[in-house]
């Protein structure tokens, strides 16, 4: 990866690495450092389950997610002290979200940064969400590692205070907002359905459908409760784009 990525990252984030193998390792896409130890594509060998994310940033994306969980916590409690688990929790559950962290990931320039498989790069995999999502994760878990808690929490106060400024009122999880339609429309609860559980214990990948009004809902997250709540706002979406979806 080219040195003038690295620093221009670094100039973004406000913080330079001790250990340039941490951000190194933050940046590294699983196909990318499959491909390096192997000379093949992901799928390609038979190695172990367990030995298919080594090198990459997969055990940063698993610190990093607990670290801006944390922060994030800390944060609103600071900003709203008079509000209660209920609206803390959902102004949390968005700010942490796929969505938001993706947002943030393309601010930053993650996205020219990665380290992916050609095959991959090809395919568009650096701005999906997912990856970017990750990745923000994997370089929070790196900043972390190598300067404590203080350099991912600026990073986080910083990058985020658009969006934490935007919530001028508690966001309504999607799964309430969803019941909350097609209730007032006199229709059957939404059902949800586990379409695949994928991935290693410490990062899996849950892809959820939903199904109402006739419609169907789609969201991955590395929880079933994510996934379903993602799943809620992707039918919620739709229902926008589809004018009369779900009238009787």
């Amino acid at each position: 990866m080219e040195q003038t990525v690295l620093n221009s990252l670094q100039q973004r984030i406000g913080y330079r690495f001790t250990s340039a193998k941490l951000l190194g390792e933050a940046l590294t896409h699983r196909s990318a450092a499959h491909q390096r130890r192997t000379g093949k594509r992901p799928g390609k060998s038979g190695g172990k389950s367990q030995t298919k994310g080594a090198g990459s940033n997969e055990r940063l994306e698993f610190i990093g997610d607990r670290v801006l969980g944390l922060l994030m916590a800390e944060w609103l409690l600071e900003r709203y002290p008079d509000e209660q688990e209920g609206a803390l929790g959902s102004r949390h559950a968005h700010l942490v979200s796929r969505t938001a962290l993706a947002q943030v990931a393309q601010e930053l320039g993650l996205p020219e940064a990665l380290d992916v498989a050609e095959h991959e790069d090809k395919a568009g995999i650096r701005g999906t969400a997912n990856v970017l999502a990750d990745a923000l994760e994997a370089i929070l878990g790196a900043l972390y590692l190598d300067g404590g808690l203080e350099p991912p929490r600026k990073l986080v106060r910083q990058w985020w205070d658009k969006a934490i400024i935007a919530q001028a009122r508690p966001p309504k999880d999607p799964k309430t907002a969803l019941q909350e339609w097609v209730l007032a429309r006199g229709l059957a609860l939404p059902a949800y359905e586990v379409v695949s559980a994928d991935g290693p214990s410490h990062a899996p990948c849950f892809v959820v459908e939903v199904h109402a009004a006739g419609m169907i809902g789609e969201g991955e997250a590395g929880s079933k409760r994510a996934a379903e709540s993602a799943a809620a706002a992707n039918l919620l979406e739709r229902f926008n784009t589809a004018p009369g979806a779900g009238r009787k």
